[in-house]
């Protein structure tokens, strides 16, 4: 099983879709921002901007190029260029792309995450979750590997795969844009540190 390298590292869920408010399995499927979820992205950018000094700055931002999420990614960097930080490198990662639901996507979300998570069961056309575990390990692990902190924007459910992988109880669901600060444990099998930055 692939292993996280112990580098610290941002995450920034996208913001809010209109799927996301139905309450909707999205997966693979490439739904754009509604207007919430814009302002949420703002919100975010202005929680980078003043809310996390005592916290290392990102240095390069990688994301999922689904639109949710490219789009969550440039609205931070945009908003921090416009109070006047340094335009960041921002690429995408075809490994941060949010976990393919199948038959799933679309319908309700059920409450069989234990299951697929635990790897009893898998939708229809589905991504089992020890795979997408592996390919989010190593989309993290490049996104680190050449020094800096990247701010990682992406998924709920890569998200859940990223917890199990930092020894973190998986099946937690991520607010839409709200940042996260993970530090490393100090071994492989050891828990990561996440800190939530909200607004005051």
């Amino acid at each position: 099983m692939s292993q996280l390298s112990l580098r610290p590292y941002w995450y920034l869920r996208h913001g809010q879709t209109d799927w996301n408010r139905q309450g909707l399995s999205q997966g693979r499927t490439d739904v754009p921002l509604n207007e919430t979820g814009i302002a949420q992205a703002d919100t975010a950018a202005k929680l980078f901007e003043t809310g996390v000094s005592q916290y290392p700055a990102f240095t390069h931002i990688v994301s999922s190029p689904l639109d949710r999420a490219f789009q969550t990614a440039a609205i931070v960097r945009e908003g921090l260029i416009a109070k006047g930080f340094e335009a960041l490198p921002l690429e995408t990662d075809e490994g941060l792309e949010e976990v393919c639901f199948g038959e799933q996507e679309g319908l309700p979300m059920g409450d069989w995450y234990d299951s697929w998570i635990a790897g009893d069961y898998t939708p229809a056309g589905a991504e089992p979750f020890a795979r997408l575990r592996a390919r989010a390990v190593e989309a993290v692990n490049r996104a680190t590997e050449n020094g800096g902190i990247p701010l990682i924007v992406a998924h709920g459910a890569l998200f859940r795969s990223l917890r199990a992988a930092m020894n973190l109880p998986a099946n937690v669901r991520l607010p839409n844009a709200t940042p996260l600060w993970l530090e490393p444990g100090e071994a492989d099998e050891k828990p990561w540190s996440l800190t939530v930055i909200n607004a005051e």
